[in-house]
């Protein structure tokens, strides 16, 4: 074995050891952020006693990336290049299928350093008609990513898309983290002018402002998965992988970090056009949530750690799909009690309100 390959097997089991750390804290420690909310309590629909439409007349179908999906939600970006995280991908997957979902993997880059880790990612056979997102680390373009790395990681999910994920708060806690998040905006055009499939960018949990996301759409990003606070908090999933107690300590001044996720969507929506297709995800809880947050202005709602513990035991396969089918209902149920009989008609609404009384 060369250096060049030792080292990259190196990177690689460090990459894998980092993603497995990841899942276990997520499920065993307090990781949401404190002191900050997703903000859609500050929202309640106006309710419609006389809806006119019969529930099951009730359509959630949309189209992201050029596919039908029978309710227009998405299984965030989670994990990848662990034995155990395949398994993990390989329930969502099959789950998203089952019930119209689309589903984003979790970061490539182990797979792009070592393809020993790509069955980790390969959901395909799970998730044929699915929407499939890839996934790759932005700050990696600062590092040497470049178009090559980023088709390769859409090829070997046999992906639909690409998401460029921004986590520099996350990076900037990380033991092993990267924080030249320098010339991305101008790397992001280039990749999305040379690769051939749409691209779209992410944030992990402290969300994407409307000035910062219309700079991202002129630079021609596709999509936008603005993955707002008010779920999980990466600095505090770090704070538990650290050993430098300064680092430790100052994650915790951090723990209300972000842009609540109600508040990125209406931001974002106020400077986009209509056509551009924003993802609504960070700490959503349930159905209500989701249609508050098309309400606000997302085309597609994006769901995660709330489905891992489902997702992550073997023999649970019957309960996280009902976890997705209560998602749904809980989603057509506020379309019900708004007289929304379509995914169209819930965007439009004006039944949406802030709690005091005034329509968003």
């Amino acid at each position: 074995m060369t250096n060049r390959s030792r080292e990259s097997a190196e990177q690689a089991a460090l990459t894998a050891k980092r993603k497995g750390e990841h899942i276990r804290i997520c499920l065993q420690e307090d990781v949401e952020g404190e002191g900050i909310s997703s903000g859609f309590e500050r929202y309640r629909f106006e309710h419609n006693a006389l809806p006119e439409l019969r529930f099951e007349s009730i359509s959630l179908e949309t189209s992201f990336l050029g596919k039908k999906l029978r309710a227009p939600l998405l299984v965030s970006s989670m994990t990848g290049g662990t034995e155990e995280a395949s398994a993990i991908n390989i329930r969502l997957a099959e789950a998203a299928e089952a019930r119209g979902w689309a589903i984003g993997l979790g970061s490539m880059r182990a797979a792009i350093e070592s393809e020993e880790l790509a069955d980790s990612f390969r959901v395909r056979h799970a998730a044929p008609t699915a929407p499939v997102i890839a996934n790759l680390g932005a700050v990696q373009l600062a590092l040497g990513y470049g178009v090559d790395q980023c088709r390769r990681a859409v090829e070997l999910a046999e992906a639909d898309a690409l998401v460029l994920h921004l986590n520099g708060m996350q990076e900037l806690f990380q033991p092993e983290g990267d924080t030249d998040f320098s010339g991305l905006l101008q790397r992001f055009g280039e990749v999305c002018s040379k690769l051939d499939m749409p691209v779209g960018v992410k944030e992990v949990g402290w969300g994407i402002d409307g000035r910062t996301a219309r700079q991202l759409y002129d630079a021609g990003v596709a999509f936008i998965d603005i993955a707002g606070a008010g779920g999980t908090s990466w600095s505090q999933v770090e704070k538990f992988r650290t050993t430098d107690p300064m680092r430790r300590a100052a994650a915790e001044a951090f723990a209300d970090w972000g842009i609540p996720t109600a508040d990125c969507i209406s931001d974002v929506r106020r400077h986009l056009p209509y056509e551009a297709v924003v993802i609504g995800s960070g700490g959503l809880k349930n159905g209500v949530e989701a249609a508050k947050a098309i309400a606000l202005g997302a085309n597609v709602v994006g769901f995660g750690r709330t489905l891992l513990p489902y997702a992550s035991r073997a023999g649970d396969a019957g309960l996280l799909l009902q976890q997705f089918e209560q998602i749904e209902f809980e989603l057509k149920a506020a379309m019900f009690g708004i007289g929304a009989a379509s995914i169209r008609d819930l965007a439009m609404t004006d039944r949406l309100l802030v709690k005091n009384g005034t329509a968003q």
